[in-house]
């Protein structure tokens, strides 16, 4: 089937590769000349595991092109799916600006019936907008599908390629049952094809997040909890984990979540619904996570002082996740910030996010190619992101590049007693450590 993708950012180039890589024959499209160019080249701008690699593949295959040209490539696709970004808005809400107006230049290149696949995040009602601007701009027939995207940032090609649900939302049969037959490679295994109403399929996307994000907020106030009370939060996390009913995903202590989703989607929740009913839970969730981001700041200003000046820091992550270079809203932005605040020097590693830093940073911060060579000298180590590579490190060299045996651990990613023995002074969430 010949496709279109419109936008070459995370969604729409991990869609339009795997699309490729079932035997389609996909045209992705961006404003952007210089993205293009190195994407006709193979080369990818974010990190993304497996993704350059299939990017490369399929264009040496002739099934994957890149173009800047929208009118031709909404000619010769029979389905165009829209995969722009939905940044949030300085209300918080969803900025659907550029979804529309990708829409009314899809109807003006149109020549014929199209089926139009929506995959942006976007808020309930946005279909029958796009299907109204469309109807605007264009007197040919078309149909309007709602198709959210469900990717894990560091998983998404496996997640694309192996979904949990494809969820399609829409009234036209003809043009569901189109899109489904373009999913049905990836759902072999018998996972389901939700077919609803588009208004539903655009809701399920916020839900799944908001769900998510309120797991994650509900672990991390239970941790601080713990703390102050002499309870252990992992013995707790495996208490409750073991019930059905809760699951052991999505309840690990750590200093709140970042990334391009589940901050903005929780927010623009929020300003989907306040018009029309108040939404405190998702509000708290947001602030308790908010606040998460400070509590490794707070454990080192109560170990050192309020005042840093003169001190050094080894920071190990900086990416909001494991497998990404993504820096959005990551927790590492908030602890980094708070530490040169307080007059705090950072010499900081992450296996894949270091460009990224430097455009948030600049030369405030000393970056390293190893990550014990950011150690030497300093008065502590943060671990910030559990990158695998922090797993399982050499603690005797830990503790002989350290001016001090102190380690910050935001992520839970050590064993305290063993710290504890190897003479650390350690640091951690919701455990009875340091």
């Amino acid at each position: 089937m010949n496709l279109g993708v419109i936008g070459t950012g995370y969604v729409g180039l991990v869609a339009g590769t795997c699309f490729a890589e079932s035997g389609n024959d996909v045209t992705c499209v961006d404003i952007d000349e210089k993205k293009i160019s190195a994407l006709k080249m193979g080369r990818v701008s974010f990190y993304e595991p497996g993704l350059e690699e299939l990017v490369r593949r399929n264009l040496e295959e002739q099934r994957l092109s890149f173009t800047t040209d929208l009118k031709a490539t909404v000619r010769q696709a029979s389905v165009v799916f829209i995969a722009v970004g939905t940044p949030q808005d300085s209300d918080g809400a969803a900025d659907i600006e550029q979804v529309l107006a990708t829409a009314k230049a899809i109807g003006q290149a149109m020549d014929g019936y199209k089926v139009i696949v929506n995959k942006s995040t976007v808020p309930a009602g946005t279909a029958d907008r796009i299907r109204a601007l469309l109807a605007a701009a264009t007197s040919h027939p078309f149909a309007v599908v709602a198709n959210p995207e469900f990717l894990k940032e560091g998983a998404a090609v496996e997640d694309f390629m192996k979904p949990d649900r494809v969820v399609l939302g829409g009234d036209d049969s003809q043009a569901i049952e189109l899109v489904k037959e373009l999913y049905e490679p990836f759902v072999r295994t018998g996972n389901p094809i939700l077919i609803m109403d588009a208004r539903s399929a655009e809701m399920s996307k916020y839900a799944a997040n908001g769900m998510l994000a309120a797991k994650i907020s509900f672990i991390n106030e239970v941790a601080n909890l713990c703390e102050k009370v002499g309870a252990d939060v992992d013995e707790v996390r495996r208490a409750i984990g073991l019930d059905r009913r809760i699951g052991p995903h999505f309840i690990f202590p750590g200093i709140g979540y970042g990334g391009s989703c589940f901050p903005k989607d929780i927010r623009a929740l929020i300003g989907m619904g306040e018009p029309v009913l108040e939404m405190p839970l998702l509000k708290a969730v947001d602030r308790v996570n908010e606040r998460q981001k400070g509590v490794l700041v707070e454990k080192v200003k109560r170990h050192f002082g309020a005042d840093l000046t003169g001190l050094t820091f080894a920071v190990w992550g900086l990416s909001f996740k494991p497998r990404t270079d993504d820096m959005r809203d990551a927790p590492s932005i908030v602890v980094i910030e708070a530490l040169l605040k307080a007059g705090g020097r950072i010499e900081a590693y992450d296996p894949e996010a270091m460009e990224e830093a430097r455009k948030i940073f600049a030369d405030r911060v000393r970056y390293h190619r190893r990550n014990y060579d950011a150690l030497k000298g300093a008065d502590a180590l943060l671990v910030v992101t559990e990158w695998n590579e922090f797993r399982r490190p050499n603690f005797q060299t830990i503790k002989e590049l350290l001016k001090s045996p102190v380690i910050f651990d935001g992520r839970n990613v050590y064993d305290a007693q063993e710290l504890k023995r190897l003479g650390f002074t350690y640091y951690s969430i919701g455990r009875q450590n340091g």
